[in-house]
């Protein structure tokens, strides 16, 4: 007979090797694996530019709008109930989804034209004052700030042959800085960005401190993308970069159009898998080789600018064009175009989707909800009061025509150029792109507002 010790002790051993064996077949999630919010431009948890939505809705009306003293060409951010967006009168604002109010606001020392990231209970946003900066989500209290080599506009002496050529222009359409991105790898503990002083930073999330940086020609004002341990982006340098996200090391570079006013890289790229799709000022939209850097195809613009970033669905790659107003639909694969929706004016604003509706805006202060499924013959369209106040004495026949708004004032010149951007402005112009969340849409405006408008659902006729 055993005794009553001797089979507790053979239970236990028991017990313990069932556990080994149900530990060892048990999977273990990598790090990187596991749940990791994050939310910023043109993304929302890594999906660049895709919200969750099923069938198509257009607009209802402005549950609320949030008044800044500055433009705002900042793309807001949601998370967890509060609202983050940059404004040209120095501010970074948190606001609540629900109503509007403000949470709390953070100063900086210049125009935030980058738009927020949002991760790990913090805030990382971009100022002209030249300085990067990490500010708690909750509070608003900063964490930390890391000074570039300086922010500021691209430009050059005579630019873009406007008088008097021997003075430094601003380029008018410079809208943004680059935004910051988390390495999904590390969950976020190193972020990257770029800088007009032409590096690409790689930082400590945590205290702020550099990493690596890698030189280029030129400002680099697009928000990197990070995949594969390769990190991607534009410079006005007009060649597109891909580094070793660890090393900071080049992995190759692709070099598009440099033709006087038909240079540099402002739209920020999609990556999928082995490919990696962007727009250039030299009027194409490309396809490369994610791995080599190979053109697999490139699309003709028709002497168009492609500022705004490309957003990636079910195999239809979607991007704005600037002086053909266009939405584009185009097949990834071959880069066939599928339709093309015209609007009123300039495309800037990146494409943010939801079931099988885009929404965008244009230079003209209206935002456009696409039916897809209808190639873009069906859709719907809100403007906002600026325009409706301003249209009359700046558009032709409801769209944007510069020698029009310019009459006979001299567009050679550099100044009058910008007094007709200037005039444009007031229509309350959208290059702010779209963040859409439970079924409200929010969107920034050169009128100074954040806006959060309700979406209805419906049948598209």
């Amino acid at each position: 007979m055993r005794s009553h010790s001797t089979s507790n002790i053979e239970m236990f051993r028991i017990l313990t090797f069932t556990i080994a064996i149900i530990l060892f077949a048990s999977p273990v999630l990598p790090a990187q694996e596991a749940t990791f919010q994050y939310t910023g431009f043109h993304a929302y948890n890594q999906q660049a530019g895709v919200y969750t939505g099923k069938q198509y809705a257009g607009f209802d009306k402005v549950k609320w709008k949030f008044q800044t003293e500055g433009k705002i060409f900042s793309s807001p951010a949601v998370l967890e109930g509060i609202v983050y967006v940059g404004s040209e009168d120095h501010h970074l604002y948190a606001l609540d989804t629900r109503t509007g109010k403000l949470r709390w606001k953070f100063k900086t020392g210049g125009a935030v034209h980058s738009s927020p990231a949002v991760f790990n209970n913090t805030v990382y946003i971009g100022s002209f004052d030249g300085y990067y900066y990490a500010v708690d989500a909750t509070t608003g209290k900063e964490k930390w700030r890391l000074k570039t080599g300086g922010e500021r506009w691209m430009g050059g002496l005579g630019y873009f042959g406007l008088k008097p050529e021997d003075q430094y222009h601003e380029d008018p359409w410079d809208f943004f800085l680059s935004s910051v991105v988390p390495d999904p790898d590390d969950r976020g503990q190193t972020i990257y960005f770029g800088s007009s002083d032409g590096n690409l930073y790689a930082v400590n999330a945590e205290d702020g401190k550099i990493k690596w940086k890698f030189h280029t020609e030129a400002p680099i004002h697009t928000t990197p993308a990070v995949m594969h341990q390769t990190i991607y982006f534009g410079s006005w340098d007009a060649d597109f970069y891909a580094i070793d996200s660890k090393t900071g090391q080049l992995q190759w570079k692709f070099h598009t159009g440099d033709k006087p006013g038909m240079t540099g890289i402002q739209s920020s790229a999609e990556v999928d898998g082995n490919h990696v799709y962007f727009g250039a000022r030299d009027a194409h939209m490309y396809c490369l080789n994610a791995s080599t850097g190979d053109v697999i195809w490139s699309y003709d613009a028709e002497g168009s600018w492609i500022l705004s970033s490309p957003t990636l669905k079910d195999g239809v790659l979607y991007v704005g064009t600037s002086d053909s107003y266009l939405l584009l639909a185009l097949d990834a694969q071959t880069g066939r175009e599928k339709f093309r929706f015209k609007t009123h004016g300039y495309v800037y604003s990146s494409p943010a989707l939801a079931g099988h509706t885009a929404y965008f805006g244009d230079f003209t202060g209206a935002l456009f909800a696409v039916d897809l499924s209808s190639g873009g013959k069906c859709w719907d369209e809100f403007v906002l009061e600026s325009r409706k106040k301003n249209a009359a004495s700046v558009l032709k026949n409801n769209n944007m025509d510069f020698m029009y708004t310019a009459g006979e004032k001299d567009v050679s010149s550099y100044a009058n150029t910008v007094e007709v951007m200037n005039k444009f402005y007031t229509l309350g112009s959208i290059v702010s792109s779209a963040f859409i969340r439970e079924g409200v849409l929010y969107v920034g405006s050169a009128d100074g507002a954040l806006y959060a408008i309700e979406l209805r659902s419906g049948v598209c006729n």
